[in-house]
């Protein structure tokens, strides 16, 4: 729930409503978003496992709620629209989006998320699944509608409700602390 919110209005998806407009083929599309969010999803599954196991303690849980307040901040700020270039590869539909969403999600405020929730929840896979079906209910509906309602939606208010949610996960990582 929190990726997905998240991911609303972020580059990704507005990149997602490019592909579909361009290609006009949304099940190429879905499928190579689906294959990219897995592969960087699982990465930062694992580096955020692999350091939420090395690191305990008050430090962990310390980084761990700096992190999310950062994303909670970071998702106040609209993103801007992905590179155009990449949308009108000769690669087709399926290899474009794999590698325009593979290289967009890098950073992304969706990866750094899913880096610290599985940090804070030790838990690979039930988190990379979690994150990538937040990354596609997110996503599916850009590629089926395009950009025909994009700017009917209420952008500032779905950021400022993905914001306080990761704040709300910077306060719960705090208060558990006793736990």
């Amino acid at each position: 729930m929190v990726v997905g919110l998240a991911e609303i209005g972020d580059k990704t998806q507005i990149l997602s409503m490019m592909l579909a407009a361009r290609f006009l083929r949304p099940l190429p599309i879905v499928f190579g978003i689906l294959a990219a969010t897995v592969a960087n999803h699982a990465a930062a599954g694992l580096a955020g496992t692999l350091f939420g196991s090395l690191l305990r303690g008050p430090s962990m849980r310390w980084i761990l709620a700096a992190s999310f307040l950062s994303v909670a901040m970071w998702a106040l700020f609209p993103d801007k629209a992905a590179d155009h270039r990449l949308a009108h590869s000769r690669a087709g539909a399926f290899m474009t989006t794999l590698v325009a969403f593979f290289l967009a999600e890098i950073g992304d405020k969706t990866q750094i998320a899913t880096i610290g929730l599985a940090a804070r929840f030790e838990q690979f896979c039930p988190v990379v699944i979690g994150t990538t079906l937040g990354m596609m209910l997110a996503n599916i509906p850009a590629v089926l509608i395009g950009d025909r309602i994009g700017d009917r939606l209420p952008m500032r208010v779905i950021r400022i409700a993905a914001a306080v949610v990761f704040a709300g996960l910077a306060v719960l990582t705090i208060s558990t602390a006793g736990l």
